[in-house]
């Protein structure tokens, strides 16, 4: 007898009966699938939209990725390379591109300047929490080594972007240089508050924009951390410990 002999001397009305529940059962897992495969396809696909290139693009078409909810989903690293990527091209830009870039930053008005706001507030504050949260978990013993590398990491990346060069200087160098800077502002800010009690916390602020630029981007335990860790970065810079 072969297959299709086979089949027709099967009951398929009673086969079904009896297999009901387990075909709802593949039925519900087949759907559940598709839903989710067509959810992952809309998010990715359709509602996050990619960097443009910042190479190949038009520079209004970048600029305008700087105003959006998608540049906030790249992870940081990548939002921190992309900045510095065009940054890079703004250097070496031409006069047209410089003209759309000017009447492109002069049009940025209302709610679309709102947002290129709070996504550099959003970076900011993302910057300080992912190192933070590094911090927070470290033992005691390594928590010193670790913000002397992140300090230099950054201060090392604002000089490559600055200046097109990536920085031949050590970490002992950019850190020592860092700790000079960091006293001579605590001196300046406790001339400024001569003859006046002081709190160390505000004092210690060395990223002046963390009360207005940080903090409104901020949920309360990223708040508790990065106040935790600049206080921590603060110490390091002006005492060493």
């Amino acid at each position: 007898m072969n297959l299709i002999e086979s089949m027709r001397e099967v009951d398929v009305a009673e086969w079904v009966s009896e297999h009901r529940s387990r075909l709802a059962s593949w039925g519900g897992a087949l759907a559940a699938a598709a839903l989710l495969s067509a959810g992952a396809w809309w998010w990715f696909d359709v509602r996050w939209k990619p960097p443009p290139s910042i190479f190949d693009s038009p520079v209004d078409s970048i600029l305008g990725y700087f105003t959006t909810d998608d540049f906030n989903r790249l992870p940081v690293a990548e939002r921190v390379k992309y900045l510095q990527d065009f940054v890079g091209r703004f250097r070496g830009m031409s006069q047209q591109d410089s003209v759309v870039a000017a009447a492109f930053l002069a049009g940025v008005t209302g709610k679309v300047r709102e947002q290129l706001t709070q996504n550099v507030r959003i970076l900011a504050k993302d910057i300080l929490a992912e190192g933070a949260e590094k911090f927070v978990n470290l033992p005691e013993s390594e928590r010193g080594p670790f913000i002397d590398r992140w300090v230099a990491d950054w201060f090392r990346f604002a000089e490559a972007t600055a200046t097109g060069k990536e920085s031949t200087r050590s970490d002992a160098e950019i850190v020592g240089n860092a700790r000079e800077e960091a006293k001579r502002g605590e001196d300046r800010q406790r001339r400024r508050v001569a003859g006046r009690s002081m709190d160390d916390r505000a004092a210690g602020r060395f990223l002046g924009f963390w009360e207005s630029e940080v903090e409104p981007a901020s949920s309360p335990r990223e708040q508790a951390q990065i106040s935790r860790f600049m206080d921590a970065v603060r110490t390091r810079m002006l005492t060493g410990q």
